[in-house]
């Protein structure tokens, strides 16, 4: 994987030479009446500056997989008036067992959340009771949200390149956690089983978002779910609604010590996750037959999406190396520009990474999307780089 290097030493820094010619200019001016999303999918927002229902835009800016939600899952919850007047089983003891059989585990060490982002909360909540908590930037903003409402010591720990280097050096001691996720959100690193496990040797506690993992055909020697059992100081956070494609049902699991989830469960509200979730995820994991669909589909379609970028026009963009179901891409057209041309012209939806501090405005993050829609935006993507272009030569700004 190519390093994320530059003489400023963070991810965001820019220089005419990478820009293929184009001499940018940073006061250009961007259109911020309405204040940009902080996630990807707020399909409102991005339906106001496009002027068209929100149904009617492609979304690549959520990473979710674009051939669900499979069948499996409407069927599940197609009659839902029995599931809807009752409340859910406080235990959640089918969709337990479902994920527990699924990873080849004890239903014990499971707990389902409202989303991986409820699980989240319950992790911070410990790692803020350590003296440090490394977080590797550039970073999924739940993070740094979870933890702040802990006061937790905060660290980052800039990333160089997606392999074991990334973490060499990164201190270690007995009041010291990290929170990882892998493959990593936003660039698509993935790192081996083997270089986080050196994590466990030396910290407290380490944290292992796994929410794009499920993407991969193989996660064995990637996947630390059969370390579980030999290191306490673990903790799993998977998700069901990305790769499944259920946003909407919010829908995530922990895996760590049933001591530890014990107590999270004594924190949290009683019945977090809705009955017709429950419903959704059991039949979602025992669905094989979209599962390998899913495998067939990425990769592929991944590579023809990456091979289209970097085709378009001289290093405009350039993606990186990817594990997962979306593409980090450097480009020489600003992503708010960028975002806001495709929306209001081609009513597509695309990540900038201005969430995203040490990325900035020249970084977009493209999810994977079926081969006729990542066309389409290829098609758009060549119009907009003329655009831009043209712009830039209007008003002076091109050399």
């Amino acid at each position: 994987m190519a390093p994320f290097t530059s003489s400023a030493g963070a991810f965001g820094a820019f220089s005419d030479d990478h820009a293929g010619g184009l001499v940018l200019n940073p006061h250009r001016h961007f259109d911020e009446a309405l204040d940009p999303p902080v996630h990807g999918g707020n399909r409102v927002w991005a339906a106001t500056i496009a002027g068209c229902p929100p149904e009617e835009l492609v979304d690549f800016s959520a990473s979710i997989n674009p051939l669900g939600p499979p069948q499996s899952i409407l069927d599940a919850i197609a009659n839902p008036q029995d599931a809807l007047r009752a409340y859910p089983d406080p235990t959640y003891g089918a969709l337990r067992r479902a994920i527990a059989d699924h990873h080849g585990i004890d239903p014990s060490w499971v707990m389902p959340g409202n989303g991986a982002a409820e699980l989240l909360t319950w992790a911070a909540r410990d790692l803020a009771a350590l003296d440090a908590v490394y977080v590797p930037v550039p970073a999924f903003g739940d993070y740094g949200r979870a933890l702040r409402a802990f006061g937790a010591r905060v660290k980052s720990w800039l990333l160089v390149g997606g392999g074991d280097r990334d973490w060499l050096a990164l201190p270690g001691g007995p009041k010291i956690g990290a929170i990882v996720n892998n493959p990593h959100n936003p660039t698509g690193f993935l790192w081996s089983a083997a270089v986080l496990e050196s994590l466990l040797k030396r910290l407290a506690l380490v944290v292992v978002d796994e929410a794009f993992m499920d993407f991969l055909p193989d996660e064995r020697g990637w996947s630390l779910v059969d370390r579980l059992e030999r290191y306490p100081n673990l903790v799993i956070v998977r998700s069901l609604t990305k790769f499944y494609s259920m946003p909407g049902l919010r829908l995530g699991y922990a895996i760590a010590h049933p001591d530890r989830l014990r107590r999270w469960n004594s924190w949290r509200d009683p019945w977090s996750v809705n009955s017709l979730a429950a419903l959704a995820g059991v039949a979602a994991l025992a669905d094989r037959s979209f599962q390998q669909r899913t495998w067939d589909w990425l990769p592929p379609s991944r590579d023809r999406l990456a091979l289209a970028l970097r085709n378009l026009a001289p290093d405009t963009f350039k993606p990186f190396a990817s594990a997962a179901n979306f593409l980090l891409v450097r480009s020489a057209i600003p992503g708010p520009w960028l975002q806001r041309d495709l929306l209001r012209r081609d009513r597509l939806l695309v990540r900038d990474c201005l969430s995203f501090p040490e990325l900035g405005s020249q970084y977009l993050r493209l999810a994977v999307r079926t081969d006729p829609e990542n066309q389409r935006l290829i098609r758009a993507l060549v119009a907009a780089y003329r655009r831009f272009v043209e712009e830039g030569a209007s008003d002076g700004t091109m050399g």
